[in-house]
């Protein structure tokens, strides 16, 4: 098989060998080329080691140098170029002791995690394929490179890797895989919030977020996210839902478009749901405050695991609202607006038309017809540029500091009160009626 690769990644294979080096494309960008997709960066591996790497070309950056990689820049681009290494014992579950270098590529790709991902290539020997990465790729398997328990064991990391993997790319994990990473899935312990995040991300935004059921089923989310064992083990006697929340949850964060804001939204919509279970006399559960204890513990899952606070804000935000109901009226919509923010209020939308997707069919129409109209609704407050925020209300502060009114707290409940009549009635958001509305509303202070 021929891979075509980047121009950029050949020349400085190619300067290698005409150096009396090996050098090869390693790793993702192999494993991707193979099934047709687009590789997102292109590592490099060579038996040369790092210092004469460094004199074969004339502009590196030492990004890794401690564990034997190079930048190599070619026009302003960074490609990555390796040493075949050899890992020395790992003390934390995540980094090796030592390393040391090797010309053997055998060596190098036995230290690699998954056999997908322990492929070489370059135009003169063509794919180097020593652990079967092409056959599991061919049967979707994710296989651990030598024995599971090892890998895993050397890194901890790998553990959810491999669930990761599984998500983005559709494969099954082989069992002896399956079963080292409920041996280990523990060790995650050891492992930066900041990684764990990183790959929970890619794996919630993968074609396949479903998985996450995956990460239950062999310890990982006990570890890492125990919240979402809760939302497994609960159930919902209710005429509106016919999954657990677990599964409610999982099948909403499938039918919402792949950003990280919406999937973290709809995998923590109910995340408080088995907290606040209430089963009446009878048989049906209630789940009264849901919404606002989510919030409350979606916070406090973002922080412990690193989010950032836009993230943060934003999903907590979608959260706080995804199970208020908005009547369909032009007025009650531009409330909704103003309140939820004109830059949230579609992925508000998204949020909803998820939730009802993975509920029962119990009113699922009428659910969704008023969910259409308000959207509509939306769009023509948008066409016709109603006003629902202070930023396009046709008075602003300066003009009532121009009335003699001094800055502070005053203008603030004036703008307000103003405001909250023009969203009541849009067409009085004119200039002469609202300085008229703000000269009475001075005087009747004074």
């Amino acid at each position: 098989m021929r891979i075509e690769l980047p121009k950029k990644v050949n020349c400085i294979i190619n300067r290698l060998l005409e150096n009396g080096f090996d050098a090869y494309a390693v790793g993702g960008c192999v494993r991707d080329s193979i099934m047709g997709r687009i590789p997102d960066d292109w590592d490099i591996t060579t038996s040369a080691t790092p210092i004469e790497v460094k004199k074969i070309f004339q502009r590196t950056i030492d990004t890794g140098i401690a564990h034997g990689t190079v930048t190599v820049m070619l026009e302003h681009e960074g490609f990555e170029v390796t040493t075949y290494r050899i890992d020395g014992e790992y003390g934390d579950s995540r980094h090796p002791n030592s390393v040391s270098y090797t010309d053997n590529l055998l060596e190098d790709l036995k230290r690699r995690d998954f056999t997908l991902n322990a492929m070489a290539y370059n135009e003169v020997k063509g794919i180097v394929d020593v652990f079967g990465g092409m056959e599991d790729i061919k049967h979707k398997i994710i296989r651990c490179v030598g024995n599971a328990e090892d890998r895993f064991h050397e890194d901890a990391l790998r553990i959810l890797r491999a669930v990761r993997f599984s998500a983005q790319l559709g494969f099954d994990i082989e069992e002896k895989t399956k079963k080292a990473i409920e041996r280990f899935s523990k060790n995650l312990t050891h492992i930066s919030a900041e990684r764990i995040q990183i790959e929970l991300v890619k794996l919630i935004v993968s074609k396949h977020p479903e998985k996450l059921e995956m990460a239950y089923e062999t310890g990982i989310t006990k570890v890492i996210l125990p919240e979402f064992d809760e939302m497994m083990l609960c159930e919902q006697n209710n005429p509106h839902h016919l999954y657990h929340v677990g599964e409610h949850t999982l099948k909403a964060v499938g039918y919402i478009e792949n950003t990280k804001v919406l999937r973290l939204t709809m995998l923590f919509h109910d995340i408080a749901k088995p907290r606040t279970r209430k089963t009446d006399k009878a048989g049906l559960d209630h789940f009264h405050g849901h919404p606002e204890l989510g919030v409350e513990m979606t916070r406090q899952i973002l922080k412990r695991l690193r989010f950032d606070n836009d993230t943060l804000n934003r999903v907590c935000l979608l959260i706080q609202y995804h199970d208020v109901d908005i009547m369909n009226t032009k007025k009650a919509v531009r409330r909704a607006i103003h309140k939820i923010g004109e830059e949230y209020f579609i992925d508000l939308i998204k949020v909803k038309r998820a939730d009802i997707l993975a509920q029962s069919y119990y009113k699922r129409e009428e659910k969704f017809e008023n969910l259409l109209s308000v959207e509509k609704l939306y769009y023509e407050i948008c066409k016709d540029e109603e006003c629902v925020s202070l930023k396009t209300l046709a008075i602003t502060g300066k003009d009532l500091i121009s009335l003699g009114i001094k800055p502070g707290k005053q203008i603030g409940d004036i703008l307000n009160e103003l405001l909250a009549e023009v969203i009541d009635h849009p067409n009085r958001n004119h200039y002469e009626y609202l300085i008229n509305k703000a000269v009475q509303m001075k005087e009747g202070t004074e």
